[in-house]
């Protein structure tokens, strides 16, 4: 079935949106996307969303500014004493939400809780061996060697109150992976410019103004309310009925539409978000597939295959509506250490692709579940569905199982997949993010090692020269090293890069906001006219 226009679904919108709070003139933002929060412990799960939402409620030490360069915010200042040494001044006559000054012993406490086995933020604080309290308002933060991206991790390293997070018994991280309940997942207590007030899951959640932020925002919001709705003619529907002020995620098909509305105005932008696929490469067998003995997806023939099966121009063309930028890479062109010849692809040849399954023993064909998120990355499940008729025309059937974000997530971060489609953005503009992340050997200890490399790729290789990365301050020799690690990784199919996500945001003509190449709509620079 065609996608039914936004003329058809406006009647709806009122009754979707009964929930939305009235407007307080120039003030409140309304604004959607297809998902909802996962959690508000700002340490329990580490994705756009959610950081976005953590952004609003919680501070680390620095912050980015417009150009993404880090600047002071709980810390005012910091040096380096050594190689290994970097000491922070905090802010002084900062309160949490509750009223409680922030002090070093915050910031150690949310260093010992970042680090902490149920924590999904380790890579924020990778390289740290110690945060130890000088005074009151000094830190000393020890890493064990030189980290050259130690600032752009700490901007999502958040703090938290430690007297709070000990009364509420949530000094340990909730483990969303494990879908365990606590206290910090539905109340918060930060520094930062927005306070929850309430929280409806999949329905409404709604923050008001911190009145006592140490800082000022440059835009006029005191009230921010998100309203999850997954249907894409209904968000479309709820911009053009003025339901909603904002659409994070507006549908592609209907940004030709939204364009030629004088009440609607669009912000382009590119995303640094990676759509890829992995594939379980550690299991002798493999759990979701007709194979039974064996794991096909450990065979490199059988990776490349479903790799050249795909015409990625084609689902650009007719699934993102030109929205994409097709690449062979698992980072961006904004990403420190991308290098234009690490993005080409392999070409799309069916007849390649049946020769590899045939050659790897699978010319009578494979059948494998392709699990997939539905309502997370623009069109996620349309691009799943394109694949898997793709995949059938050389001989594999895949079974589509696509989910819910929450679903999703958890499912995969236990590594109960065979397949999976992922997106990944590199949070901190630099590579090592992605290569520690996606591409190293998973840390049977819990560690920020390959925390999402979800398929358990590994290649010993890379994690050697992933382990030097990340202590190399020399750019020319540590920029080689990055594009080393991206021939290994590409030369092993160890994933599938897809495309880089083109988002643009979608808002009433009466909105401004800066669009970010991490997707995350900032409170501080709305104003509503």
């Amino acid at each position: 079935m065609g996608h039914p226009g936004i003329a058809a679904t406006v009647a709806t919108v009122a009754a979707v949106l009964a929930l939305a709070a009235a407007p307080v003139a120039g003030k409140t933002l309304r604004w959607t996307s297809q998902g909802d929060i996962l959690t508000f412990d700002p340490m329990a799960q580490n994705e756009s969303l959610n950081n976005t939402f953590s952004d609003y409620v919680y501070e680390g030490l620095v912050r980015y500014n417009k150009q993404f360069v880090p600047e002071p915010a709980l810390a005012t200042s910091w040096t380096r004493l050594d190689a290994s040494t970097w000491r922070f001044a905090l802010r002084r006559n900062v309160k949490f939400h509750d009223g409680a000054p922030l002090t070093a012993d915050d910031v150690v406490f949310s260093f010992e809780r970042i680090l902490k086995p149920a924590s999904n933020m380790k890579v924020y604080a990778q390289g740290v061996k110690e945060v130890r309290k000088v005074d009151d308002y000094t830190v000393d933060v020890v890493t064990d060697g030189p980290n050259p991206v130690l600032l752009r991790q700490f901007v999502d390293a958040k703090i938290m109150n430690k007297a709070w997070a000990v009364k509420n018994n949530v000094v340990n991280p909730q483990n969303y992976a494990q879908k365990e309940e606590s206290f910090a997942a539905r109340n918060t207590n930060g520094t930062g410019p927005f306070m929850l007030k309430s929280r409806e899951p999949d329905v409404r959640t709604v923050l008001v103004a911190n009145p006592g932020w140490w800082d000022r925002l440059e835009g006029n919001l005191t009230e921010i309310v998100y309203l999850p709705i997954k249907a894409d003619a209904t968000r479309a529907a709820a911009l053009v009925s003025g339901e909603v002020d904002l659409v994070l995620d507006p549908p592609t098909q209907d940004i030709p539409r939204l364009r030629q509305n004088a009440q609607v105005k669009i912000v382009d932008g590119s995303e640094t978000r990676i759509i890829f696929l992995g594939f379980d490469q550690w299991r002798d067998e493999t759990p979701y597939a007709s194979v039974k003995g064996k794991n096909p997806f450990k065979d490199k023939r059988v990776r490349q295959a479903l790799y050249q099966a795909i015409d990625v121009e084609a689902i650009k063309r007719a699934t993102m509506r030109g929205l994409s930028v097709t690449t062979g890479s698992m980072i961006a062109p904004q990403v420190s250490g991308y290098t234009e010849d690490t993005s080409r692809r392999l070409p799309f040849d069916s007849a390649a692709a049946r020769r590899l399954l045939a050659d790897a023993g699978y010319g009578d064909g494979l059948e494998f579940t392709l699990d997939c998120p539905n309502n997370r990355y623009i069109n996620d499940e349309e691009i799943c569905q394109a694949i898997v008729a793709m995949w059938a025309r050389i001989g594999v059937r895949a079974r589509l199982n696509a989910m819910p974000r929450a679903t999703y997530f958890q499912k995969i971060q236990k590594f109960d997949t065979s397949a999976y489609l992922l997106g990944w953005a590199t949070a901190t503009f630099d590579a090592l993010y992605t290569l520690q992340s996606l591409i190293h050997s998973v840390d049977p200890k819990g560690g920020a090692d390959g925390n999402f490399n979800l398929g358990k790729y590994s290649n010993p290789k890379a994690d050697e020269l992933i382990g030097r990365i990340k202590t190399e301050v020399d750019d020319a020799r540590r920029n080689a090293m990055i594009r080393e690690v991206l021939q290994i990784h590409a030369a092993d199919i160890g994933h599938i890069p897809l495309h880089q996500q083109v988002i643009p945001w979608a808002m009433r003509s009466n909105v401004s906001a800066y669009h970010r190449a991490d997707n995350r709509l900032d409170a501080r620079w709305i104003r509503i006219d």
